[in-house]
């Protein structure tokens, strides 16, 4: 049995993940949101076009991965590039370009730059048309499978159009842009204003783009009202407010559910060609090896992804200790994430021990082998697995042949479980072993000295239950304690624990 979970929350969560991916802090989107529908409100909408631009809102960069590499080759980080850009006057074509020369050719100097700068003016509009278009298509896609009408999508799909006919991609202009979206617009801008430069001075900019950027009606209403509502809002949380406005949502059936799952997996892992449809493949290895929960949630485990810009996942060589740094980070924005939905909060566990490790060699917690369940070390066998048979920036894919030798040397290094690692090889066609190969290059007789051990028994007592004399188990007893680098019966016990090698007493 699972959560009930609706819609309603599945499109909180992803507009918690937006902000993730534009720089901004958790929850801004959503406070855009409420936002959002105290102008609707103001502006006389009916049932029908609130609910619109409540969903118009939540999604409304629903599309933001789709561009983000895109984005990334040209300006470098594109997260910083969108923070700033959610300040910048989209009707304004002056104010666009001089933005994005600034971020044109990152990390280049003299000619180089000067080649970037020049291919970003020579590009003009039309490539900036085909960047937005390619975020509202892929919005479009994901609004679908959500089961969203028409009306939603198309508010979506006017995301970056202004008032005056200058935004992008279709230069829709006026009472063409749905009312929703230009609500949306007109909230989503005045939150991040008030918030980065106070209400008073978010006003103020908000009436020089008044008849520009936005509806001049709507504008008036801001003018007059927001600063009231702005206070309301500071001290509120933010998704207990987006949640208490949000339109009538039942819970999702099994069938919706997992849409859902799907749309959250493919979401993150579209930010980079080279992880698309990772997450898919992750959890069709995890269902095979331990069933349904961990399939749902492997298509989980990367949804932090979205936090950590593109010029990381995507940079052809080794990473620096500040760029692992912020790689390890989207685990526990992942964590974060998937705590806020109480569906979701059910899988997290499984979903962040993706990256851990057997030996506490991994992260974002570092647990050992006595903290990690089942779903979890076929979870994390099956990314390791996925991972190598795919092409990497950095490298080209494995061969699935050698992929095995690795995840099996992993295994024996005692970072992976030896029995997650077989049931995932025997998920992607591969022969199982025999025996799994012991941890810390352990022999079988050591590893059943080891288990004893643990068991408390002395050295005497382990001679005398294998039939050895006390000179021979006391050698076996130092070999464990130097090949897995510990001294004592306790920590050799944890050992054991944590690499999964005690089967229960009898």
């Amino acid at each position: 049995m699972r959560d009930d979970v609706t819609l309603v929350e599945i499109a909180a969560l992803l507009a918690v993940a937006q902000d993730h991916a534009f720089g901004q802090p958790p929850g801004a989107q959503l406070r855009a949101t409420v936002l959002g529908q105290r102008l609707a409100t103001a502006a006389g909408t009916d049932p029908t076009e609130h609910a619109i631009t409540w969903w118009a809102s939540t999604l409304r960069f629903l599309g933001c991965t789709g561009h983000a590499f895109d984005m990334a080759v040209v300006f470098g980080d594109e997260i910083e590039l969108r923070a700033r850009a959610l300040r910048a006057d989209f009707a304004n074509p002056f104010e666009v370009m001089r933005l994005m020369v600034s971020h044109a050719g990152p990390g280049l100097s003299g000619v180089g730059r000067f080649r970037s700068v020049f291919s970003v003016l020579a590009g003009g509009r039309r490539a900036a048309e085909l960047n937005f278009r390619a975020a509202c298509e892929v919005a479009d896609v994901f609004a679908v499978r959500l089961g969203l009408d028409e009306p939603v999508r198309a508010a979506l799909a006017a995301t970056f159009e202004r008032w005056n006919g200058r935004g992008l991609p279709a230069g829709s202009k006026g009472v063409v842009i749905p009312r929703p979206m230009r609500i949306v617009q007109l909230a989503g801008e005045l939150e991040v204003l008030a918030r980065v430069e106070g209400i008073a001075r978010a006003l103020e900019i908000i009436k020089s783009r008044r008849g520009r950027a936005y509806d001049p009606d709507l504008a008036d209403l801001v003018l007059a009202e927001a600063a009231g509502w702005w206070d309301g809002l500071e001290p509120v949380d933010s998704w207990d407010a987006a949640l208490a406005v949000a339109p009538p949502s039942t819970p999702l059936s099994d069938a919706g559910a997992h849409e859902a799952l799907l749309v959250l997996a493919d979401f993150a892992d579209l930010k980079s060609p080279w992880t698309a449809g990772h997450s898919r493949a992750v959890a069709a290895l995890a269902l095979a090896a331990c069933g349904p929960t961990a399939q749902a949630a492997a298509l989980l485990h990367d949804l932090g992804r979205v936090a950590v810009p593109n010029t990381i996942w995507d940079k052809p060589g080794a990473l620096t200790r500040d760029e692992r740094d912020r790689a390890e980070a989207h685990a526990l924005v992942t964590d974060q994430l998937l705590r806020r939905v109480s569906y979701t909060a059910t899988l997290a566990g499984a979903a962040c021990g993706a990256h851990e490790r057997v030996d506490g060699s991994g992260y974002h917690r570092r647990l050992g082998g006595a903290h990690l369940d089942d779903a979890q070390r076929i979870i994390a066998a099956a990314d390791c697995y996925q991972a190598m048979t795919s092409d990497r920036p950095y490298r080209a894919a494995y061969a699935p042949e050698d992929a095995a030798v690795e995840l099996r040397a992993m295994s024996a290094a005692g970072r992976l479980d030896g029995e997650a690692v077989e049931r995932v090889l025997a998920a992607a066609g591969h022969r199982r072993v025999a025996r799994p190969p012991l941890p810390a290059g352990l022999t079988a007789r050591e590893a059943e000295v080891l288990r004893l051990l643990a068991f408390g028994l002395t050295t005497r007592q382990v001679a005398d239950r294998l039939v050895i004399s006390a000179k021979t188990a006391d050698h076996h007893v130092q070999h464990i304690y130097t090949k897995i680098g510990v001294s004592t019966r306790g920590a050799a016990a944890l050992f054991a624990i944590e690499q999964g090698i005690l089967p229960a007493r009898a």
